[in-house]
């Protein structure tokens, strides 16, 4: 059975970035037409967890007149369902993180080609599948986190200079069955191939400190507590623990710092959480309506702050700790390429025992 969403509260009276006057209009960057009564809801299976996603999903309705139905629930456990219920499903938009798990929705069938005008200018054509079946909703960078003082920034560069003898015994990364450092493999296979990516990865394995252990937060631990000297780790969980009140967190914080690797070449690897809409969503012109929301100013200002987040479109504000970080050049390969390169990426770590 769906998990109605039944928070009718004004977004104003809970997000500051939210305005008045925006609570009360429909927004100018949204579909203007109202969908018929009949299709005036749409259906949401989401693999995001946060209280704001909902409180937007409501000032959506308030605004359009369209109710929001939300199912949550783990990504491959929601791809599983929707494919499972088949043609009955009720599912109109699937929301999930990393452009590799998109990838798995999209080997199963689950989506259809979006035609929209306003996703088209406002996504970037390197976070959208080229062929419209998915775009990017937030964007990730992952980076390279390191010890004040047992590292010169001077010293750090790129991803593949971490494969170098000099870093021996001295990187933090989690396993490589986590999507994040899957997706990061697919893209170097994307732009320096295959037997380079593998080349590396094997000499990224050699210089570990420690066999893979913990999330993305154990790694950055491990650098502040002396574990490794440096992590490879998405910059929103450093952001995470800079905003915590907690002296522990404080104290890691002031330890570490980050940095965004191979600027004078390609960029920094930057994933995506992303949506898109279900083969056979029975409600599509409300989905589309839905869709366009997510990508207006207002909608990933909050997105964006809420989980320490980039925004996908341009010209919005980003929360302050991450803008502290600071200005940095993203390699705009296609993210699409993660997944499609994915089955490259299981065999390679299994070949370099990349646990």
């Amino acid at each position: 059975m769906l998990t109605m969403s039944h928070k009718f509260i004004f977004f104003c009276a809970t997000v500051m970035s939210f305005a008045i006057a925006g609570c009360n209009n429909q927004s100018q960057e949204a579909a203007t037409s109202k969908p018929a009564e009949s299709d005036a809801v749409v259906n949401v299976y989401s693999a995001r967890h946060y209280d704001v996603d909902d409180d937007l999903f409501a000032s959506f309705s308030q605004q359009s007149g369209i109710k929001v139905n939300i199912v949550e629930g783990k990504s491959d456990e929601l791809i599983e369902r929707i494919t499972t219920e088949g043609e009955a499903s009720p599912a109109d938009v699937f929301i999930t993180s990393d452009a590799g798990r998109l990838w798995r929705a999209e080997q199963e069938g689950i989506f259809q080609p979006i035609s929209s005008a306003v996703l088209d200018e406002k996504v970037p054509a390197n976070l959208r599948h080229p062929d419209g079946l998915w775009y990017g909703l937030t964007k990730r960078a992952r980076v390279i986190v390191y010890n004040v003082e047992a590292v010169d920034p001077a010293e750090l560069s790129t991803y593949e200079a971490l494969a170098e003898p000099e870093w021996q015994g001295r990187v933090c990364v989690r396993s490589s069955g986590n999507i994040y450092n899957q997706s990061l493999l697919g893209s170097l296979i994307e732009t320096i191939g295959l037997e380079e990516t593998e080349t590396w990865a094997q000499g990224l394995v050699n210089n570990f400190a420690r066999d893979p252990d913990g999330g993305d937060v154990n790694q950055i631990k491990a650098v502040a507590a002396g574990q490794c000297d440096v992590a490879i780790a998405n910059h929103y969980y450093w952001a995470r623990l800079a905003k915590s009140d907690e002296p522990e967190s404080q104290d890691v914080v002031s330890k570490t710092a980050v940095f965004f690797p191979n600027q004078e070449d390609r960029g920094t690897h930057v994933n995506i959480s992303g949506f898109g809409m279900v083969a056979g969503a029975k409600h599509t012109e409300s989905a589309i309506a839905f869709l366009e929301f997510l990508v207006s100013s207002e909608a990933q200002q909050v997105f964006a702050n809420s989980n320490n987040e980039y925004p996908v479109v341009e010209g919005v504000d980003m929360d302050p700790i991450v803008a502290e970080l600071g200005d940095f050049k993203v390699d705009e390969v296609n993210v699409s390429a993660y997944g499609r390169n994915n089955p490259e990426v299981v065999k390679l770590v299994d070949r370099v025992g990349w646990q």
